[in-house]
């Protein structure tokens, strides 16, 4: 339900965001390939439907740095599939539109929980790569020469800036990024990539510089090109449904981010799965009116909240202003200076660059610092998803090693007699000798996963001959298939020696998980299972010989 409680902020905070969003919808879609409209269309589409169905009260979204990169990846691959803009457009579109049906369907699956446990090095070599990326596509358009198609080709063609760059540009692309950095010390009030867009572009126009412009933008409302998908070539399903899932995924990391930043600046809390299908919704709406694809916008959201917006109003009459813009502006922002573009992408990529993580990289465990660099380069050279799923599975292996080291340096196992009091509980302490030297103690300390199995294993093997074998697993929370079948093998090879195994402090989990494999009753029996340590002591004293007894 819409709220118009706060109208007045919501309204100063939709306008103040719309006037952030314009240079950068125009800096995005020229940088996509698909044309400044696009970044426009993108903005309006996706801002004012992910406002009116999101779960975030304050988010502002449009296209943003990471999703453009993405769609000019896709773009330039589609194109060179199909041989041109025009024949690869439906595709083009109908990509667009199947990532935020994508993004919809994260939402009902509930998806949009799970983005909390993205580990902060993926996250940061990420944004960190994006950013790179951002900046090396501009390089050469901040010398007024069109960009090579790939990162290799930039690098490998760095060498005819010398011969072909244009003094012009250059002047108007410094001047954009001085007046983005330094126009904040004078006010704040007006943005300063605004201020950069409108001076310098008048500056150009007045001045007859000759830099590339972005040209004709199409006046009036944008079409609906529903037709057009349909119409688009299935030969190549994959072509299709892998750049969507990239952007989806990508699209879901970026808006969730975004509103993690909106619930600690406002303390409130937003609702990720239907942020993902109010997303979805957008991204599906921009696709078919030809935008870009998008995602919840940080500093459109920064900038919304401290301007007062409280409500998704906010978001949906920055949408609006925009539309405005288009349907009056259009003769004019065709003379926008694409070297003025470049440099405010360029610091749109210094942004988004994590200068605290890499700050602290010789700080933080190497494991960590690792992942980020790995993130990172391959984020810049290789591919985004791929970046991205190999930096989780790093990650994953890398904790699960870590957890599973931890237990093994807090697992005790050893006979009782021969233990050092120290490492032996207190109720473990005053034992009578002559049961003491024929029990085998092991600490279990935290959950039994594939991690940990191969150290079971092993320990096993080095069992002395002893009467008992006690597994203390109180401080066992849960219990994997590795873990179970790990247990059943040292059960065995026990009982094999002769050897009763005695289990006490068994949690539900790993109780109901030993039960379901019929390691409990088949292997170990009911009455061997102890609740507490102490009952199995008292069992012992009462009746050790049916404990000692070698089974046959």
């Amino acid at each position: 339900m819409i709220s118009t409680k706060n109208l007045t902020g919501d309204i100063y905070g939709g306008v103040t965001a719309a006037v952030v969003a314009l240079p950068l919808a125009l800096a995005f879609g020229v940088q996509s390939g698909m044309g400044a409209i696009a970044g426009l269309y993108g903005a309006i589409a996706l801002g004012f439907f992910a406002a009116l169905f999101g779960g975030t009260e304050t988010q502002i979204s449009g296209p943003t740095g990471p999703m453009t990169v993405v769609s000019s990846v896709v773009i330039a691959g589609e194109i060179a599939l199909y041989g041109s803009v025009e024949a690869a457009f439906p595709t083009i579109l109908a990509t667009f539109v199947l990532a935020g049906l994508l993004l919809v369907l994260m939402g009902v699956l509930r998806i949009g929980q799970y983005i909390r446990y993205m580990p902060y090095p993926v996250v940061s070599g990420f944004m960190s790569g994006i950013g790179l990326i951002i900046i090396i596509f501009q390089i050469f358009p901040f010398f007024g020469m069109k960009a090579p198609a790939g990162i290799i080709d930039t690098f490998s063609n760095i060498a005819q800036i010398a011969s072909g760059m244009n003094i012009q540009a250059v002047l108007l692309a410094a001047a954009t990024l001085a007046i983005i950095y330094l126009f904040p010390k004078i006010t704040t009030k007006v943005p300063s990539t605004l201020v950069a867009l409108f001076v310098l572009t008048i500056v150009s126009v007045l001045m007859g510089m000759d830099v590339k412009i972005i040209g004709d933008i199409p006046k009036g409302l944008p079409e609906v090109h529903l037709d057009t998908i349909m119409s688009l070539d299935w030969h190549h399903p994959m072509v299709l449904f892998v750049p969507a899932l990239t952007l989806a995924a990508l699209g879901a990391i970026d808006s969730l981010l975004t509103s993690v930043v909106a619930d600690n600046m406002t303390k409130t809390q937003h609702d990720s799965n239907k942020e993902l299908i109010g997303q979805g919704i957008g991204n599906m709406a921009a696709g078919l009116i030809g935008g870009l694809p998008g995602a919840g916008a940080t500093m459109r959201t920064v900038v919304n909240i401290r301007s007062g917006g409280k409500t998704r109003l906010s978001g949906m009459i920055h949408a609006v202003v925009l539309l405005m813009v288009l349907l009056g502006a259009g003769t004019y922002a065709k003379l926008i200076p694409l070297p003025v573009l470049a440099g405010i992408l360029i610091s749109v990529g210094i942004g988004i660059i994590d200068y605290k993580g890499l700050k602290h990289i010789s700080h933080v465990p190497r494991a960590d610092a690792a992942v980020m660099v790995i993130v990172m380069l391959m984020t810049v050279f290789v591919d985004l998803l791929q970046a991205v799923a190999v930096g989780m599975v790093l990650a994953a292996i890398l904790f699960m090693k870590q957890m599973a080291d931890l237990a093994e340096s807090k697992a005790v196992s050893g006979v009782l007699s021969e233990l050092q009091d120290s490492k032996l509980y207190p109720d473990e302490v005053n034992i009578p000798d002559e049961i003491k030297s024929q029990i085998h103690i092991h600490h279990f300390d935290g959950p039994i996963f594939f991690g940990f199995a191969n150290h079971l294993k092993e320990m096993t093997k080095d069992y002395p001959e002893v009467s008992v074998v006690i597994f203390r697993m109180k401080e066992v929370p849960s219990i994997d298939q590795s873990g179970m079948y790990a247990i059943e093998d040292a059960v065995l090879e026990l009982e094999r020696r002769g050897v009763n195994v005695v289990m006490t402090g068994l949690q539900e989990q790993v109780k109901d998980m030993l039960r379901n494999i019929k390691l409990i009753p088949d292997v170990i029996e009911e009455e061997h299972c102890f609740d507490t340590f102490d009952k199995a002591i008292a069992q012992m004293k009462e009746n050790w010989s049916s404990f000692s007894e070698k089974n046959r």
